[in-house]
């Protein structure tokens, strides 16, 4: 049997670049099937009056996931996250945090535009977000940034978190910026809810506020990434 603690050097650096290159071609394999299914999907009425769906986008190998609310009107007719004025400032975040989108992966609770964009149902959460916990399986973040009272709620509910619950929704002003050590499904992850960018677009308070947030998360990774 070959061992291969006895490989050299050279030939073991080479098989974990092969071991990488294989696993993000998983990853990437995954992705697309849950993509597929939610092109596909009729599990709720939003299938009706959406325009494209918008699964998700970015490093199938990302540290860290964005996880908004669900699409807007620029992502429901480009079917990709966060590209209107929202997507914009979200660059800008990244940014403050040391990131680029093509550093992580961006998606949504729910991958279809509400009419409107009115909050998400229950029952929309509900038939939606198995793909979202797929997607997590899938990526296996280190950190997952929560944008919004519907996905800090969801995540946070999700990982076990109960305090900061109010009628089933986490106060977004009473855990942002906060860093949640926790089990999401089995995988340890870092959980920082912050607001919304759309939030911040309309309230220059709260961009400000969303501003330090990502500086905070920027040296919270940095951290990580250096603790032995």
């Amino acid at each position: 049997m070959y061992h291969y603690c006895n490989t050299p050097a050279s030939l073991r650096g080479l098989f974990e670049e092969l071991y990488d290159v294989s696993l993000i071609e998983d990853r990437v394999k995954a992705l697309s099937e849950v993509e597929r299914e939610v092109r596909e999907c009729r599990k709720c009425r939003l299938w009706a009056t959406r325009t494209k769906p918008v699964p998700g986008h970015g490093n199938p190998n990302a540290e860290v996931m964005l996880i908004g609310e669900a699409p807007g009107y620029n992502e429901d007719l480009e079917g990709k996250p966060f590209v209107g004025a929202a997507g914009k400032f979200l660059d800008q975040l990244l940014a403050l945090g040391e990131l680029k989108r093509s550093d992580v992966f961006i998606t949504n609770v729910l991958k279809c535009r509400p009419p409107n964009n009115r909050d998400p149902l229950p029952d929309e959460v509900e038939a939606c977000t198995p793909y979202l916990d797929r997607q997590v399986a899938i990526i296996k973040p280190k950190v997952i940034i929560c944008l919004g009272r519907h996905s800090a709620s969801y995540v946070l509910s999700k990982a076990g978190v109960k305090g900061h619950m109010r009628h089933g929704y986490v106060s977004i002003s009473a855990v942002r910026g906060q860093v949640f050590n926790v089990s999401y499904e089995g995988l340890k992850v870092m959980v920082i809810p912050t607001y919304h960018p759309a939030a911040g677009l309309y309230n220059p308070k709260l961009k400000k506020v969303i501003m330090e947030d990502f500086v905070m998360i920027g040296r919270t990774l940095k951290g990580a990434r250096t603790t032995p």
